[in-house]
């Protein structure tokens, strides 16, 4: 009976052991995603790309975009609510988003291109954006468009 008292105990604070260790890499976790996410809002873009480097795809968007469409999507033109806090803190509706098409996929696919100040209809005759960021990989980074 006191072996198995014994082994119950050992049991116990192996249990209690992995749950205070489990606990921890949780508190980790939790830490490195904070960290993360404010070393993003810290570094609005990841640099530039110059027009001529987007796929072609996003040329003809971008070029879409500053004579003020037709566009393909429903969606493009739509609020882009930066979430994410990659580009620069703005008031919402500053930003909005385009489809960059990508061949062969059977949806809008991962590729955008986001622009920020968008003039007003007394404003038509200025360009239609003050800056415009392209993101390959459906917002998790950016490069502002050098055109």
């Amino acid at each position: 009976m006191a072996a198995h008292a014994s082994i119950t105990s050992s049991v116990s604070r192996c249990v209690l052991a992995a749950c205070l260790l489990a606990n921890l890499a949780v508190v980790a976790t939790e830490a490195t995603a904070r960290d993360s996410t404010a070393m993003a809002a810290s570094q609005p873009s990841q640099g530039s790309i110059a027009l001529t480097e987007l796929p072609v795809e996003g040329q003809r968007t971008y070029r879409a975009i500053l004579d003020g469409g037709p566009f393909r999507h429903e969606k493009d033109g739509t609020v882009f609510g930066n979430r994410e806090r990659l580009l620069p803190s703005e008031r919402r509706g500053h930003y909005r988003e385009y489809t960059v098409d990508t061949p062969g996929a059977s949806n809008r696919g991962a590729r955008r291109i986001v622009c920020g100040g968008r003039k007003s209809d007394e404003e038509k005759r200025k360009p239609p954006v003050a800056a415009c960021w392209y993101t390959a990989d459906h917002y998790a980074s950016f490069r502002r468009i050098a055109p």
